[in-house]
């Protein structure tokens, strides 16, 4: 099959905030995860500083918080400020000690050179109490809340300017969820308060790729919105811990931007398509694991909800069918640029995350690499491609039993607005053959170009990275030249990125 890449034909800029990352209060993201006080890894501020920096190295763009689930039952004011009491986090059924809130936030979010982005309480909160955090957060020094934070120490305003009212809260599963009714006009309410604390926030709200909930939704609060958020997780495992194999994995990839798709039709028929753009702030190939807790019947003993959530934390789960799948995701929410503007990967460490973190050190799971390989070797400027022969199709097993006919190859094509460099990236979700494709750069100038090639592809589909182990990495091929044709030899199960930059 022979690529066709033309410079000349642009299908967006690509907003970096695609690559961004999420974080909630849920078993050792954040304690004993990234703000672990006393640990000889910690700085000052008690946060692990071998996380931040490989955090940097991926660049994370904007970092959502607190939640996630947590959020539906989080009073923020509860959280800042010397007085501080723990509390029962109903949404987890654990105590949480308050000692990571608002301020610690953010200066995590300064120690990593991302974005704040605050999803605010709608379960059990209400439209004040969202608009007061914004004023604690972005007013000079107005009202008590300023004054509250000055009072902590933080004389400048931290400018927080993304901001979702809520979570889940169309889900049985979330505290205080609400009907469509209910929904918009909390939202409505809770827009109308944030806005005349801060007019250049930017507001999100829970949808669906659901006609009735997102369009109400967006009949009665469009005017109000900048955001959408939509969440996805393929491989549900929350009750039982059965993860999906590497073939059944690639039966997801046939539609990853599904959602998308549905909610471009519906801001499309209402002429907001210009106005509002999709976050997608929730994604990852498997869902979290914490069985008897989103169930009536509750789990009793903590060995029948609690303890089952260190199964998240076997390294082993974590292999080559994460990584293509996610690299999958990537490629198309970049495609999608010009209505997706943010993706955030959940969660970014710990659980599902592409970072594992332990007493003596960190792991870089499989998808952390899919992220430093994309951030830090694909462009800003997504082109437009097509195939010339016969594709190639793959066809696996669904987790539910049916035969699932894919793309074997999946393929973005990008450039670099600083230098120029056309970087492609090819997905090979064939389980144990390799593929040629054929690139031509069409609209280019016959020359010679300097060609590197990067690639992540364990030895199986099972390789995985753990404390005393690393199957999974970035590994640089030599460098070589071409003229505006190449083939590129893509082994089984991979991730490849290749760039031509001219000589």
């Amino acid at each position: 099959m022979k690529l066709h890449v033309n410079a000349r034909r642009t299908i967006g800029k690509r907003s970096p905030m695609l690559y961004g990352h999420f974080i909630e209060h849920f078993h050792r993201q954040i304690y004993d995860g990234i703000y672990d006080p006393g640990n000889p890894l910690s700085d000052e501020d008690g946060f692990r500083s071998d996380i931040i920096e490989a955090m940097r190295r991926i660049r994370v763009p904007v970092m959502r918080w607190p939640g996630g689930c947590f959020v539906s039952s989080y009073h923020w004011k509860d959280a800042v400020g010397a007085k501080r009491q723990p509390f029962f986090d109903k949404a987890w059924r654990v105590e949480d000690p308050n000692t990571f809130g608002t301020d610690e936030y953010i200066r995590l979010c300064r120690k990593i050179g991302c974005e704040p982005y605050i999803c605010t309480n709608a379960g059990t909160g209400t439209p004040e109490e969202m608009s007061d955090w914004v004023e604690y957060c972005n007013l000079e020094t107005e009202g008590k809340y300023a004054k509250w934070r000055i009072e902590n120490g933080h004389a400048q305003p931290y400018h927080v300017k993304y901001w979702s009212i809520g979570n889940e809260n169309y889900g049985s599963w979330e505290i205080g969820a609400k009907s469509s009714e209910e929904w918009w006009r909390l939202v409505k309410e809770s827009a109308k308060m944030i806005r005349h604390v801060s007019p250049d926030a930017e507001l999100s709200a829970a949808a669906l790729p659901d006609i009735d909930w997102t369009m109400t939704l967006l009949k009665n609060c469009g005017q109000y919105l900048d955001w959408i958020s939509l969440h996805g997780y393929w491989d549900m495992v929350p009750e039982k811990n059965e993860l999906a194999s590497y073939e059944q994995c690639m039966a997801y990839t046939r539609q990853v931007d599904r959602a998308v798709m549905d909610v471009r039709g519906l801001l499309t028929a209402l002429h907001l398509e210009k106005k509002i753009k999709i976050a997608f702030d929730e994604w990852n190939l498997r869902s979290w694991h914490h069985p008897n807790v989103h169930t009536i019947q509750q789990g009793v003993g903590k060995e029948s909800y609690l303890a089952p959530r260190d199964k998240n934390d076997d390294n082993s789960s974590y292999t080559m069918a994460d990584a293509v799948f996610s690299a999958c995701f990537l490629n198309a929410m970049n495609r999608n640029c010009d209505m997706v503007g943010m993706a955030n990967f959940a969660p970014i460490l710990n659980t599902r995350g592409c970072i594992y973190s332990h007493k003596e050190g960190i792991v870089l799971r499989s998808t952390y690499h899919v992220f430093d390989l994309y951030v830090n070797y694909m462009g800003d400027i997504v082109l437009d491609s097509w195939n010339e022969g016969q594709e190639r199709r793959l066809k696996v097993i669904s987790k539910d039993g049916k035969e699932v006919d894919t793309q074997t190859l999946d393929i973005l094509a990008t450039q670099r607005s600083d230098d120029g460099t056309i970087s492609i990236a090819v997905v090979n979700k064939d389980p144990g053959t390799e593929q040629r494709l054929q690139i031509r750069l069409n609209g280019m100038q016959e020359g010679s170009y300097n060609v590197r090639e990067y690639r992540i592809a364990g030895k199986t589909t099972d390789s995985y990275n753990d404390v005393d182990r690393n199957e999974v990495f970035i590994e640089t091929l030599p460098a070589k030249r071409s003229g505006n044709g190449y083939e590129a030899v893509l082994p089984p199960h991979s991730v490849n990125v290749i760039a031509f930059s001219e000589m």
